[in-house]
C-alpha cells in the first residue's frame, strides 16, 4: 500500500466520521428538544390540576383519591390554625372533623399527624396529643 492510497483511506474515514458526528449532533438536538418538552409537561399538568381543583366543589363525589387525601390534610391543618392553642387527641380531631372513628381511620390520621409534626407544622407535646407549632 503506497502513501497516496493510505491518505485516501484516511480521508474517507475522516469524512465518514464527520458525517456520523453531524448525524449524532442532529439526534442530540431532537432528543434535547423532546426532553425539554417532556420535562415541562408535569408542570403543565400540575397547573391544570390546580385550576380544575379550584373549580371543583369540595363535596364533589368524583374527586380522585389524591385530592381527597389533600383535602383531609387541608381540613386538619385548618382545624389546627383555627384553634392554635388547643391540644387535640386523634379521636377528638376525628369527631371535630366528622371523620369515622374506627381504628383503621384513626391510625391513618395518626400517620398524617406524624408527617405534619415532621414537617414542622404541628408539635406533639405528649403521646397522642397534637397542637399547632407556635
Amino acid at each position: 500500500m503506497n502513501a497516496s492510497e493510505l491518505l485516501r483511506l484516511l480521508q474517507t474515514e475522516h469524512d465518514e466520521t464527520a458525517t456520523r458526528a453531524g448525524n449524532l449532533r442532529e439526534q442530540i438536538e431532537r432528543l434535547t428538544t423532546a426532553l425539554a418538552e417532556t420535562e415541562a409537561r408535569p408542570a403543565e399538568l400540575a397547573a391544570t390540576r390546580k385550576v380544575i381543583d379550584g373549580l371543583t366543589p369540595p363535596d364533589a363525589g368524583t374527586a380522585p383519591a389524591e385530592t381527597a387525601t389533600a383535602t383531609v390534610y387541608q381540613r386538619i391543618v385548618t382545624t389546627f390554625n383555627d384553634h392554635p392553642e388547643k391540644v387535640f387527641r386523634v379521636h377528638d380531631l376525628h369527631e371535630h372533623l366528622g371523620l369515622p372513628t374506627d381504628e383503621p381511620s384513626v391510625n391513618v390520621t395518626r400517620s398524617r399527624l406524624g408527617r405534619l409534626v415532621r414537617q414542622g407544622l404541628l408539635e406533639q407535646p405528649g403521646r397522642g396529643r397534637y397542637h399547632k407549632r407556635t
